[in-house]
């Protein structure tokens, strides 16, 4: 990834005093600030008969004028909501916080059914941008069957998933360094050169955030001597209801500033995206636990890493960043909409074509199980999936091979896999 160019302070720019009474420019100033663009952008851009930094100048100028300003420690950093951002937060507020997701059409059993897999999913793609190089696949079966991890890709995972429980478990306490340490012990167990090292800050300055190819430094993360006091700082931002933020844009900044320190020897990233949920569902962002952001990350990971970039290398202005997580929010809500339509249709259809075989709620809940999945799926399997003892699950499987709805099509070491048995109910591709 290539590292945007540095913006130029407003001290090193001697702006030209004409400009601020030239009414193009400052439309144009006006017109670009909407967009949020960076210096670096700006180049592409037409920039008037006063030049770029001129312009940049005028810009900076009237972002300062609006901006929130917070601290944390040594780091000082700003953030604007533009016009860009506000209609997409609306959006998320509707959809997240007052029900516009269609969850109401589902009932508990099959709520904590799409909560569990959305928990896979956040917890898949988490490590994934961290490297893990286990299928998502794989991984869903390893959850699923409820077995131990066989390498340090399907700890990472297993990890991330323990560490989503966690933080639902715990979304009455303050925020405080030992509640974060804790949620890194769950994070980075076994997974680090040390044991030690686990839910604990690190005691030195040899990490460093570069790229894996060019070994350019991107980040040089805050001297370690420093960690525990500006950890203290961010406990009091998050605990403190002092200036209202609206909670996505304090949870998008409590995981900036976690990235920025960089407290752990490794782990931040999971740490921080973990504390986002937690504030978020914290502060009455409940459907939070049926998205995962994760995955619109993990799709979009240039981006996620040149987010970081475009605030640091603009004076940590952060907006850059909360741009960027607001998109992944918007299209993690558009996918969680399209899933949940697209689960209801199958339902009524399933109900429809096996009404007559009076078949129970659970039962066609395994045959909706079976004709979504993209590989034969184990009694433990769909016991996780469902929520129910893998014995109930074994008498229904009985049932349903009876029927002709579901047949026994592999096995994997003792353990029997079942499919769908195409029985009319589904369509051929």
């Amino acid at each position: 990834m290539k590292r945007p160019q540095k913006a130029p302070r407003l001290s090193d720019i001697k702006p030209d005093p004409s400009m601020f009474t030239d009414k193009d420019l400052m439309d144009l100033a006006k017109s670009y600030n909407s967009r949020y663009l960076h210096w670096d952008r700006l180049q592409y851009y037409e920039c008037g008969r006063y030049g770029r930094e001129n312009l940049w100048y005028l810009m900076k100028l009237l972002r300062e004028s609006s901006c929130h300003k917070v601290d944390i420690g040594d780091l000082s950093m700003s953030f604007n909501i533009p016009e860009k951002l506000q209609q997409p937060l609306h959006s998320i507020d509707l959809a997240l916080s007052s029900g516009f997701i269609p969850m109401m059409s589902f009932d508990d059993k099959k709520k904590a059914m799409i909560s569990m897999s959305s928990m896979m999913e956040e917890s898949i793609a988490s490590s994934q941008i961290e490297g893990a190089a286990t299928t998502t696949k794989d991984a869903k079966r390893m959850l699923r069957d409820g077995r131990g991890p066989v390498n340090i890709s399907e700890r990472m995972i297993l990890n991330n998933y323990n560490a989503m429980d966690f933080i639902r478990s715990n979304l009455d306490r303050d925020l405080t360094p030992e509640l974060i340490k804790e949620l890194h012990s769950i994070v980075s167990k076994d997974t680090l050169e040390s044991k030690e090292y686990e839910g604990t800050f690190r005691t030195d300055d040899s990490i460093a955030v570069r790229d894996v190819l060019t070994g350019e430094t991107y980040h040089e993360p805050v001297s370690h001597d420093l960690i525990v006091p500006m950890m203290d700082d961010l406990c009091d931002f998050v605990n403190s209801d002092e200036e209202y933020i609206h909670p996505v844009i304090k949870g998008i900044l409590i995981h900036y500033i976690v990235a920025y320190i960089h407290p752990f020897m490794d782990g931040n990233g999971r740490v921080s995206r973990s504390l986002f949920y937690w504030y978020t569902m914290k502060h009455g962002y409940s459907v939070m636990e049926y998205i995962s952001i994760s995955k619109a990350i993990r799709e979009h990971k240039e981006i996620y890493e040149e987010a970081y970039q475009l605030c640091e290398t603009d004076g940590n202005d952060v907006t850059y960043f909360i741009d960027y997580n607001i998109d992944m929010m918007m299209l993690s809500v558009e996918m969680l909409t399209k899933y949940l339509d697209k689960k209801r249709d199958e339902r009524k259809a399933i109900r429809d074509l096996i009404d007559s075989d009076d078949l129970t709620q659970r039962r066609m809940d395994i045959v909706n199980c079976l004709i979504n999945s993209d590989s034969p799926m184990s009694v433990y399997e769909l016991s996780s999936e469902l929520g129910v003892s893998a014995q109930t699950v074994r008498n229904d499987i009985t049932v349903l091979i009876q029927k002709g709805y579901a047949k026994e099509s592999s096995k994997s070491g003792h353990r029997k896999r079942f499919s769908y048995s195409g029985n009319g109910t589904k369509e051929s591709p």
